[in-house]
């Protein structure tokens, strides 16, 4: 009996080991969808590509759309041929193929990350408001949905009539936690330095947001809203898991782009990934992420060779 025991625990612990071995063999295939943008995609999408493959984590291919203005009826990409899209996308409408594939993609399980400007895309397309929960500018009103606002320690919402997306200038502000338990920010501090970077406010939508992450409080002085705004959070449409981070304004080109270069964008961009992916975060708090007093940068979109973990 105890022979048997042990040959049973030994091969529990083998195909453990084997399913951990083959997951940190495998990185995470992903999509970047891109190729048109009110925002500098030529810059971000190659900025998010290395920070994403970066890590050792992914694996990524970008699917660039055709130019604004032009026939589009060709762009569709294989979304169910990956485990994660990240959208750095707002411009012409895809072609209604694409839309049914991205529907079903996250419906039956697909991960997504919400990129920054990618809130502000498809207005009128129900569905993808529902996955973003949050987005701005283009046409959006009360109409759009609530205004979702951090307020007594809830996410609160107000159906007052109104723009939707705004944001003053940018400038340094602080992220402050709000879940301590989700694996996205489990050990993460709960304040930290972000650089200067233009922080969304006044955002609108169906408001369906499953878990508030960070918020950064939107301060009149900057020309901000005076609230405390949801800016890190995650969505469920379906099976799927949605990662929305309205952070990472890219900037004129890989070298002058403060933002994307920020540590704590990266480093929550890479478990928000992760966890968008496959449920859960195996990385380890890198020792370099932003204090609440102080950033921290990678220039080079990558951790560097020194950085220890806790």
């Amino acid at each position: 009996m105890r022979h048997l025991f042990f040959r049973k625990l030994l091969f529990i612990v083998t195909t453990f080991c084997a399913v951990c071995f083959t997951e940190a063999q495998n990185p995470i295939k992903t999509l970047i969808v891109t190729g048109q943008n009110n925002h500098n995609w030529e810059v971000s999408s190659v900025a998010l590509k290395q920070i994403l493959e970066n890590s050792g984590l992914f694996q990524v291919e970008v699917a660039v759309s055709p130019e604004k203005g032009t026939d589009m009826s060709g762009y569709v990409p294989d979304f169910k041929a990956y485990k994660l899209v990240v959208l750095d996308y707002n411009g012409d409408a895809w072609p209604e193929e694409t839309k049914a594939d991205f529907v079903n993609y996250v419906k039956n399980g697909g991960g997504v990350v919400v990129y920054h400007a990618a809130n502000n895309a498809f207005p009128d397309w129900e569905e993808y408001n529902e996955i973003c929960a949050l987005g701005g500018w283009e046409g959006r009103n009360e109409m759009s949905g609530p205004y979702a606002y951090w307020m007594g320690g809830k996410l609160m919402k107000d159906n007052s009539p109104g723009i939707g997306g705004s944001h003053g200038k940018q400038h340094l502000f602080n992220l402050t936690g709000r879940s301590e338990n989700h694996p996205i920010i489990r050990g993460l501090p709960n304040r930290w330095l972000h650089v200067y970077d233009e922080l969304y406010d006044r955002m609108r939508g169906p408001a369906n947001i499953k878990e508030v992450i960070y918020t950064a409080y939107s301060d009149t002085d900057t020309g901000g809203s005076g609230r405390e705004e949801p800016l890190i959070f995650t969505v469920e449409y379906g099976k799927g898991r949605v990662f929305h981070t309205m952070l990472g304004h890219a900037g004129e080109s890989l070298k002058e782009n403060m933002a994307m270069q920020c540590t704590g964008f990266q480093v929550t961009l890479l478990r928000g990934a992760e966890w968008a992916a496959t449920g859960k975060v195996t990385q380890k708090v890198p020792k370099d992420f932003p204090s609440a007093t102080d950033m921290s940068m990678r220039s080079d979109y990558k951790a560097p060779a020194d950085v220890q973990y806790w």
